[in-house]
């Protein structure tokens, strides 16, 4: 009896204190009162309600426009946004403040906001790595800007974490013309993937897909190109056994190997 009764006072009260804090936020909303919004939407966006800030610091971008506190205000802004996770709306406040300010204490800062909304942006690796690259791109210019800054490993951090999005889409893009069976057109884009990122750490997959693609290009030719194509897969398994000595794909690009040599033997004794 003593809980049931305990508990639905806790409910009343609580929903008591809803509704008073409801109603304050309606008067604030309505109030003519510039200091009255400027003061509540401070709080509110220090204690994380940023969908209350927002409408206030709206209007109060309008109103104090011109004047000594449009700097703040318009930061708190370009904040509140990113505070609700609407990072296209963040990214340009906080560009926009940058170009409004430029000789603003906040700049650096808000560059590197700006560059985070547009990290946070890039989307997961099998999507249009678009963002991305813009990411990459706006995060290397704040490097370029501020070369001395304290937020330049986290930069490079950011950039590494980007650069292995586009590297596996690079991957796996090539990849899916092997599984389809379009090994010419994989081995083109397989070489493209190792030219763009060099340092990829799918550079031994590629270069064994690459050596597989030759060689199933080569079984697929005519006798005209059979000889040709499986020279080429030959060539390609050397540039895999000198790069990757140690590979576990090793045994497999042998045998492929030892299958062209024999092949090529064969199309050469015919030819004679």
């Amino acid at each position: 009896m003593f809980k049931t009764s305990f508990l639905l006072f806790f409910s009343v009260l609580t929903l008591a204190i809803g509704l008073n804090s409801c109603t304050e936020y309606s008067k604030v909303l309505k109030s003519t009162d510039a200091e009255l919004k400027w003061e509540y939407a401070q709080a509110a966006l220090d204690s994380g309600a940023c969908f209350k800030a927002l409408p206030l610091l709206e209007e109060l971008v309008g109103l104090t426009r011109g004047t000594q506190r449009a700097q703040q205000v318009q930061y708190n802004y370009a904040k509140a946004h990113y505070c609700v996770n609407d990072y296209y709306l963040a990214r340009y406040y906080f560009s926009h403040y940058a170009k409004t300010f430029p000789n603003s204490d906040l700049v650096e800062e808000v560059e590197f906001k700006a560059a985070i909304c547009s990290y946070n942006l890039s989307p997961n690796w099998s999507l249009d790595q678009t963002e991305t690259r813009s990411a990459i791109q706006e995060l290397q210019l704040f490097m370029d800007r501020y070369p001395a800054s304290a937020l330049r490993d986290s930069s490079q951090t950011m950039i590494d974490n980007l650069r292995s999005k586009l590297e596996r889409k690079s991957f796996e893009s090539a990849a899916i013309y092997h599984k389809t069976g379009q090994f010419k057109s994989a081995t083109i884009a397989m070489k493209n993937a190792l030219k763009d990122f060099p340092d990829s750490p799918y550079r031994e997959d590629l270069q064994f897909l690459i050596l597989d693609s030759y060689y199933q290009y080569a079984i697929q030719s005519t006798n005209r190109r059979k000889l040709e194509r499986f020279n080429d897969a030959a060539l390609a398994f050397h540039t895999f056994a000198s790069r990757f000595p140690d590979s576990l794909y090793l045994p497999d690009a042998q045998r492929i190997y030892e299958h062209c040599v024999k092949a090529v033997e064969t199309l050469e004794s015919e030819e004679k």
